[in-house]
């Protein structure tokens, strides 16, 4: 086991090494933390909390949304797919040609 701090926050490896091979490798990146759900208390992700309030130009194309979940990880939010409350799709914003 190797846990760490990385720039975004706690990072931890997990790796089983059975007759010289890797078995088993398991890692927790900031990522999984930072996006994950509400936690049992309710409390919202890092994620959640920072888009909560958040002004979005144009809902068909939620370019706001998108540079805050890059503010946290550049390499997560390719896309974006914004839902109003029934479930249905408002709009998409993405970072290459194809969402």
């Amino acid at each position: 086991m190797g846990p760490s701090e990385a720039p975004r926050g706690a990072l931890a490896h997990w790796i089983v090494i059975k007759n010289q091979k890797i078995e088993n490798y398991q890692l927790v990146v900031p990522s999984t933390w930072n996006a994950s759900p509400r936690d049992s208390s309710g409390q919202r992700s890092p994620y959640e909390a920072a888009l909560i309030g958040t002004p979005v130009h144009d809902p068909a194309q939620p370019l706001e949304i998108l540079r805050t979940v890059h503010s946290f990880d550049p390499c997560l939010a390719c896309a974006v797919h914004l839902y109003d409350g029934q479930g249905a799709k408002v709009g998409e914003a993405s970072t290459s040609p194809a969402v």
